[in-house]
């Protein structure tokens, strides 16, 4: 049969990215790949993802090399296909990248370190006006097609502009209507059994917290210059994430005016209700129960109170967001990420416990996607981790304001005129001025405060 070469070009992940940086190829020129399989590493400036390949066939040639960064549209790889799923390929590509596929006659020029644009060419002939998104699949969906054995090409997409959704995928896997992939034939007015792949179980991972892994790397740091000798410094490179990171970091300092306010709380009865709770809550789940997910309750619970805490400012107008959707500041070694607990006052503390179990866990073996990163309204750090007992948090932009639990220590306390050893916590929240101000922020802070504090040993996690 005869073969074509067709182009996988960059496609938009989410709706403010541009851009992305090829971190390493996981595919080499002569290698075999299947459709939707990872191709290569992808560092953007929310997480690192993997590229899933939108064809079968073998690798030709990289057109980027790792450590370029592209822009949405253009092409990455030359792949060789069966000539009869070349229409089918190039159409693809064409509407993940929001844009035509290339004729692959000419590759963009290469220069390291630059973003390349996307080519300009006419739109491709037989694109569906009515449904513009119809083809242009996240690599959410093409992982969850992939593990249904779906064929998107007859999955009905309810989704903006007639995009398919991971909601659209799961219900044609659970109707048994959706063509096999690969199978070339249209649904069954039946439903046939689909095949699933029995989940693996869940593997109890010890954690103190939500910032470290259990036996965290030291980085690779290269020295240069060190065989000099008295040489005083050396040099480290700053990597992508790195510079993403210093990027968000001073545009929020710069754009947004903060303000700073702490209070302390007595958690002495939390302490007591999670003592006793931990040992049966980690064999009935698997997972350790943390105090983060009483504090993000009671932090939610808060914001429902004083709803203008979950708002962004948008210069002539604030909005207020609807949904509670809860930032993480989570570090990794060299890293800092903010993965997304939606829906935050719709779970209950098992729930958010789960939540942050599963965000930390992917974190650290770096499987966050980009869906993970979407959609905070608020974020919530655990610096106590450490040991802090004061810190001055800085806003995750564009968000109007990020609160930190300090360490849990006692600490003597005068309760009615009388000296008493309790558990005390401090609570430090860092503040958009331009929307908040301290009379909204003191009461904000004194509900977390009572929240905290009325937990006891009748609270229920379920």
């Amino acid at each position: 049969m005869a073969k074509k070469i067709v182009e996988i070009t960059m496609p938009k992940l989410a709706e403010s990215l541009v851009s992305a940086t090829v971190d390493r190829w996981l595919k080499q020129p002569g290698d075999l790949m299947d459709k939707y399989e990872p191709i290569c590493e992808l560092i953007t400036d929310k997480v690192n993802a993997e590229l899933p390949s939108t064809v079968k066939g073998k690798l030709v040639k990289h057109l980027i090399g790792a450590g370029e960064t592209v822009e949405v549209g253009a092409a990455i790889c030359l792949v060789e296909v069966e000539a009869e799923t070349e229409t089918e390929a190039e159409a693809e590509n064409a509407a993940s990248a929001g844009g035509p596929a290339l004729d692959g006659s000419a590759s963009p020029s290469r220069h390291s370190g630059a973003t390349r644009p996307a080519p300009a060419v006419p739109p491709a002939a037989g694109f569906d006006a009515d449904a513009p998104m119809r083809h242009r699949y996240s690599p959410a969906v093409q992982r969850l097609a992939a593990e249904h054995g779906i064929d998107l090409a007859h999955v009905r997409g309810t989704g903006e502009g007639g995009r398919i959704t991971r909601k659209d995928v799961l219900e044609a896997a659970a109707s048994g209507n959706a063509v096999p992939a690969g199978s070339g034939q249209a649904p069954a007015s039946a439903p046939a059994a689909m095949p699933i792949e029995p989940m693996d179980p869940k593997v109890p991972v010890r954690s103190s917290g939500i910032h470290l892994s259990q036996s965290p790397r030291i980085p690779s740091i290269e020295v240069e210059g060190q065989e000099l000798p008295g040489r005083g410094e050396y040099f480290i490179d700053v990597t992508p994430v790195r510079n993403t990171i210093a990027t968000r970091m001073r545009q929020s300092v710069s754009e947004i005016p903060h303000g700073w306010m702490m209070i302390e709380v007595d958690v002495s009865n939390l302490v007591l209700l999670r003592n006793r709770l931990k040992d049966d809550f980690r064999k009935r789940e698997g997972i350790n129960l943390t105090y983060m997910p009483f504090m993000i309750k009671a932090v939610v619970n808060a914001i429902k109170d004083y709803p203008i805490m979950n708002s962004v400012w948008a210069v002539d107008k604030i909005i207020v967001k609807r949904d509670i959707n809860i930032s993480l500041s989570v570090g990794t070694e060299d890293s800092v990420v903010t993965p997304v607990i939606r829906h935050a006052d719709q779970k209950n503390v098992s729930g958010l416990a789960h939540e942050i179990d599963d965000l930390a866990r992917r974190t650290r073996e770096k499987k966050l996607k980009l869906d993970d990163m979407q959609g905070g309204t608020f974020t919530v750090n655990n610096t106590g981790s450490f040991g802090s007992i004061l810190t001055q948090p800085i806003i995750n932009y564009p968000q109007a304001a990020i609160i930190t639990f300090e360490s849990i220590v006692k600490r003597p306390v005068v309760i009615n005129d009388m000296i008493g050893v309790r558990s005390m916590v401090n609570l430090c929240l860092s503040l958009d001025h331009r929307i908040l101000d301290g009379v909204i922020c003191g009461r904000f802070l004194q509900r977390v405060k009572e929240n905290l504090e009325s937990y006891d040993l009748e609270t229920k996690v379920y």
